[in-house]
């Protein structure tokens, strides 16, 4: 069983499906309502578990009652956590997310900026044990940390690049893999082709670009192409991103190349966004020889 350690954001979504997301000073009546545990490294981490790997989460929770929530998810799906602010007495990252019919979203979350963590070392044991690290930017300290760890034993280091966010450029020197989408736009860039050029100066040497449905951008080494992402009738696009990128850990941490592991989980995401949330796919799409 592959260790993949998942470095980043824990955040728990409260998610309201509507016939039409709310104008402004306006309020509508919610389908239905739930309670989850998301944030990107989150549900990448919870989809390697699935998929047969052995996952461990590096995050900030804390000690409040509602953090129980995240607390109880993990133990489910069987990943290690490793709490970078055991003491926080606040509640977690909370996101609301709104859902309409076409399953299109609206997140509004306090993501990781309210919640001090200390940088701390890696554990060891871990790292050493891994084969596959994962960073999304969120405690970004925490994630230059790890990453750095993980590349000085040559660990493979995916960035899960959702946003640019101030300091990213000195996680990139230890990333293998870059796997982000059309929002990720670091300085002085307007342009996919921008990004990977950026990218591929600050020594990144696979990258990926997604855009929801469209198909993704690619390029390793000297190669570069598209992939097509399977077309299917959305209920809800939420985490298809994350999923997505903890599928690629898998297929990446068994040894398939990068566009191999990269067709493979565009598949496992793709059929994600049939269902409403993230978890009701794992009903129907099991773990998937590496």
């Amino acid at each position: 069983m592959t260790l993949g350690i998942f470095t980043g954001l824990s955040t728990i979504d409260i998610v309201y499906d509507v016939d039409e997301f709310p104008k402004a000073n306006k309020k509508v009546a919610a389908r239905s309502q739930s309670v989850m545990v998301g944030g990107p490294a989150t549900n990448a981490a919870i989809a390697f578990s699935h998929l047969g790997g052995k996952a461990a989460l590096v995050t900030a929770v804390g000690s409040s009652a509602i953090a129980k929530l995240v607390h109880g998810e993990l133990r489910k799906h069987s990943i290690q956590l490793v709490d970078l602010s055991p003491d926080f007495e606040d509640p977690p990252a909370l996101s609301s997310v709104c859902v309409d019919r076409h399953g299109n979203r609206n997140v509004v979350s306090a993501n990781a900026t309210r919640i001090a963590t200390r940088a701390g070392e890696v554990d060891r044991n871990l790292i050493e044990g891994a084969s596959i690290v994962l960073v999304d930017g969120h405690y970004l300290e925490n994630c230059k940390t790890w990453a750095a760890a993980a590349h000085a034993r040559r660990t493979q280091v995916i960035l899960d690049g959702g946003s640019w966010k101030e300091g990213t450029e000195g996680l990139l020197e230890n990333v293998q893999a870059a796997i982000c989408s059309a929002d990720f736009l670091p300085p002085g860039c307007s342009s996919r082709d921008d990004v990977v050029e950026y990218l591929k100066s600050r020594g990144v040497a696979q990258i990926a670009i997604t855009d929801g449905a469209n198909p993704v951008h690619f390029v390793s080494g000297q190669s570069s192409g598209t992939l097509l992402i399977p077309q299917v009738e959305a209920v809800d696009t939420m985490g298809a991103g994350d999923i997505l990128h903890g599928a690629y850990c898998h297929f990446a941490a068994a040894g398939r190349g990068f566009i191999e592991s990269l067709a493979e989980a565009a598949k496992i995401a793709s059929e994600s966004c049939r269902y409403a949330g993230t978890r009701e796919w794992m009903k129907h799409v099991q773990a998937e020889p590496a």
